[in-house]
């Protein structure tokens, strides 16, 4: 048996000049679960990429199982044994769960008649081998994140896997299914299978991992065991920058509420939720995926119309029946989903930037000011550090990161009151998070009333003073957040 299973080595890739990868090594050891870290285009992606064959290195060495790999294909890839399972799983969601198990078995083994017999088997055996419980015959767009991310590891381990690559494993679980995965995870270590789990959140690189490697701008950082390693090392070597981990303190906080909600009660998804939201304040409600707390957020918004209940601003009943009357109520919301509800993608980050205020940019006349437009683009990008070279670059150019920037930014240029985000960081890497929180606090101390939505408990402890917490649709518990810690939240969430 060789010394490593994979081994990387001065691998580089350019892309139109850009170089992506400069010399960059990777060693993976047989059974080992290996973290690979660094912020968005540190060059994860593009060695992933490169190891199963969807690319190939400009220059370097790429060894499996000791055998040099020059040119293979993703099939190739796949028949060595490795397998990649990305953020979106590459699931076919019309299809149901043993369809999406067996049929590239029947199709590698070409089969001309389908056998149901046969397919149920084969994706019944698949299953078994991760115990995972699910009805074969659900359609696989019905399931849950998780349960489509077991899928398609089951799917995996059908060929013999030697080595899985997770790409951001962890970005829609909450921390129930985080476990599960975890402990499916284990046992694939236990069967001698290797791990490359992509991930660049702390706890759980410190939780799963026995080796890490860091990238920072297509290089590698470092490298080595993650007991070696802390918090303050970690994120050191993934942005060349120091944080000092502080909570929020709150200046002047408003008498008043800026928002209201009483009774705010939506069949099916909550009931009975009353809050109040001032000026100055970061309020963080946390909860289970299925606890309601996103359409809570959409209820505030006018995107979900709630059964009964009140909602106030600043002091008066308000009928938020659309985004139009919240935005006229000085109310924002950072969606959940980015990329399908809170930018257009294939338009310009100079139009996605201003869409929100395009009626404050034209002339009585309705003529668009071409000056007015370009100073107010120019400020934006300058004030929430949005990094492109272009601001009439596709808003799909920018990192993960620099689009939540947009969406913030977007919103901001309207002058609210009262700014709803759900999930304000999800697949952000740490600099970006660590500016995120700190533009918000800012925000919160200059008079806007804040209101996070999120699972990200360490988020909701250092970025709230108060923290509200859902379960089943009810509001079990409020604490002050230099009272919260995880153990307490969890308690009452579970």
């Amino acid at each position: 048996m060789p010394e490593s299973l994979l081994r990387a080595v001065g691998i580089h890739k350019s892309f139109a000049g850009v170089h992506a990868l400069k010399g960059v090594d990777l060693t993976i050891m047989p059974g080992e679960i290996h973290c690979l870290a660094g912020e968005n285009g540190c060059g994860k992606s593009t060695l992933i990429k490169i190891i199963s064959g969807v690319y190939q290195p400009d220059a370097g060495v790429l060894e499996f199982n000791g055998k040099s790999l020059q040119k293979i294909t993703p099939i190739d890839a796949i028949l060595l044994g490795i397998q990649v399972i990305y953020q979106d799983f590459s699931v076919f969601p019309n299809l149901t769960v043993m369809e999406n198990l067996a049929l590239n078995s029947e199709l590698s083994e070409k089969h001309k008649l389908v056998s149901w017999k046969r397919m149920r088997s084969i994706a019944q055996d698949a299953v078994t081998r991760i115990n995972f419980d699910i009805d074969l015959d659900s359609i696989v767009g019905t399931l849950s994140v998780a349960q489509k991310q077991m899928v398609a590891i089951s799917r995996a381990l059908m060929f013999n896997a030697r080595l899985i690559i997770m790409d951001e494993p962890t970005t829609a679980l909450t921390r129930r299914e985080v476990d599960a995965l975890f402990r499916v995870i284990l046992q694939l270590k236990a069967q001698g299978i290797s791990i490359l789990f992509v991930s660049h959140k702390l706890n759980e690189v410190f939780e799963i991992s026995e080796r890490f490697t860091i990238f920072r701008n297509g290089e590698l950082v470092r490298t080595g065991q993650t007991s070696e390693l802390d918090s303050a090392k970690f994120t050191y070597y993934m942005t060349g920058r120091e944080f000092s981990e502080q909570k929020f303190i709150p200046g002047e906080i408003g008498k008043e509420p800026l928002l209201e909600v009483r009774n705010l009660t939506m069949r099916g998804a909550f009931e009975d939720v009353s809050f109040a939201l001032r000026a100055g304040e970061i309020v963080g409600v946390t909860g289970l995926l299925d606890s309601g707390r996103s359409e809570l957020a959409l209820a505030l918004f006018g995107i979900r119309k709630a059964d009964s209940g009140a909602i106030l601003v600043k002091g008066k009943g308000a009928a938020i029946r659309s985004p139009r009357d919240a935005v006229r109520h000085k109310i924002g919301l950072v969606p959940e989903d980015r990329l399908t509800e809170g930018l257009f993608l294939p338009q310009s980050i100079a139009d996605n930037l201003i869409i929100a205020e395009i009626d404050r940019l034209a002339g009585r006349a309705g003529v668009f000011d071409r000056e007015k437009r370009a100073r107010e683009i120019e400020r934006l990008v300058k004030e929430f550090a949005i990094a492109t070279p272009d601001p009439q670059n596709a808003g799909q150019t920018l990192s993960g990161g620099n689009q939540q920037r947009v969406v913030l930014a977007k919103w901001l240029a309207c002058n609210l009151d009262v700014l709803v985000l759900n999930g304000p960081t999800v697949g952000v890497d740490i600099g970006s998070k660590h500016d995120i929180h700190g533009i918000l606090r800012d925000l919160a101390r200059q008079g806007m009333g804040i209101l996070i939505i999120s699972d990200d408990l360490p988020e909701v402890i250092e970025n709230c003073s108060r923290v509200l917490v859902l379960k089943a649709g009810k509001i079990v518990t409020e604490m002050d957040a230099d009272h919260a810690d995880e153990q307490r939240i969890l308690a009452h969430m579970m």
